[in-house]
């Protein structure tokens, strides 16, 4: 098992680093092409969650 602090993409990721990471906790989202760059934090579960019922407002 990975440390919670741990940050990890899917291993469905392609070779051309488009694809973001999580981090262990699930609290966290980062592109991986910019690890240094800024994060998104949130309960990643609830997010997916607002996706899928289409609960996120729209500009």
């Amino acid at each position: 098992m990975l440390p919670a602090s741990t940050w990890r993409k899917s291993t469905k990721s392609t070779n051309d680093q488009t694809c973001v990471e999580v981090l262990g906790t699930l609290t966290a989202l980062r592109d991986s092409k910019n690890t240094t760059g800024p994060t998104l934090t949130t309960h990643i579960p609830t997010l997916i969650t607002a996706i899928k019922h289409n609960h996120i407002p729209h500009p």
